[in-house]
Order: C-alpha cells, then structure tokens, then sequence
C-alpha cells in the first residue's frame, strides 16, 4: 500500500469510527479555550478538565484572570504538570490581552505564538477549534501515529510531520482529522499497547509488519 493509498484508508477508516469530533477540552470562549490548551501541555485532557471548572469559577475572562494573584491561580491548577510555570504564564497572557488586544484573543499565529506560554501546537489548537481556521496541530498521539502509518519518517520532529501531514491530507479535512486520529491513538494505538503492530490501521496499513516500530 503506498502512501496516498494508506492516507486515503486512515481518512476514510477514521470517518466511520469518529464521525463526530468534539473538542476535548471543556471551554466557553477562546479565552477559556487558550487557557484550557496552555494547560493540557503535558497533562491529560481529563485533568485539565477537572481544574478548570475550579480556575474559571474564579475568573472566566481576560481582566478577571489578571487580576487574581499568581498564587491563587496556581492553588486552581496545582494539579496540572508544570503549574507552576502555567500559572505565571497564564496571568501573564491576560494582562498582555487586555493592554494589547482589547481583552479578545487575536487570531493570528504571530500574535498568539507571542503569549508567555504559547507555541506553535498551542496556537495552532486556538486557530483550528476556536476560530475555525484549517490547522493541523501535531501532539504527541499524532507524531506517534503518523510515523507508525507510515505518513511522516520515523526520525521526523514534529515540524516535519505537521508538514507532510498538510500536504497528503486535504485542507478541509484539517480540523477533523487531527482529533480524530488523537481520539485513536488514545483509544487503539496506545503508545505501549500497540507498537504499530496490533490496531487495526496499523495491521490494515503494514500487514507483514512483525517488530514492534517503537
């Protein structure tokens, strides 16, 4: 199977077993949807989720959020990797909102990747579920998976894959398509659990593959 091939298979494979893709991360707005990303940076989807009802019953937009004392946001967040950091990071941002963007989160990558605590994955989220432009933001499901699928080379850092991803893929599929294929890497392709040779894509996709392609 070459690759357009094996592209054409995840795609259409990946509409029938996630034919809805909502997002992960609990939010109302793109403030709360920055913040809730800034967050899920090495730190599940499901404990970002259970912090946040906590931080934004304290403060759920820029100038309230600003406002609060570092400590006190970290006492809301403590649970999340890096709190520390995130905290001083995600005061920082709002009081940068509020003087610079009129307390809205631009839609640039430029002005967004300019935040304390915000990338190019980060940036790339808020641009794809919060503004709906077509982005493909690589995590670490999505680098795994597509070097198993045979979609990037083994030995790509993420800038790459996100790449060759946009190119093989349709930019109308984008949005969709990065949650889904995260959704199955959490649930099929597991880092340990199939090591490219046990889910059905990766079986589907490389039938003669013996060794583990860790």
């Amino acid at each position: 199977m070459r690759k357009r091939e094996r592209a054409e298979y995840i795609a259409a494979r990946l509409d029938e077993i996630y034919p809805k893709t909502p997002v992960p991360l609990d939010h109302g707005d793109n403030f709360q949807l920055l913040v809730a990303v800034l967050l899920s940076a090495q730190c599940t989807d499901e404990r970002v989720n259970m912090v946040t009802p906590k931080l934004f019953s304290m403060a759920d937009n820029p100038k309230d959020m600003a406002a609060l004392k570092e400590a006190d946001i970290l006492s809301a967040i403590r649970t999340c990797g890096l709190a520390p950091k995130k905290s001083k990071a995600i005061k920082a941002l709002s009081s940068i909102l509020i003087n610079d963007h009129s307390g809205e989160v631009p839609s640039s990558y430029s002005e967004l990747e300019s935040l304390p605590g915000v990338g190019h994955k980060t940036a790339s989220v808020v641009m794809s579920q919060g503004f709906g432009y077509p982005a493909f933001p690589v995590d670490t499901h999505i680098h795994r998976l597509a070097q198993r699928w045979g979609l990037t080379k083994k030995n790509n850092n993420v800038v790459k894959t996100e790449r060759d991803l946009k190119l093989i893929f349709p930019e109308d599929r984008w949005n969709k398509l990065h949650l889904q294929i995260i959704f199955y890497g959490r649930e099929f392709c597991t880092a340990r659990g199939c090591r490219g040779i046990k889910c059905e894509i990766c079986r589907t996709c490389y039938p003669n593959r013996k060794k583990p392609y860790d």
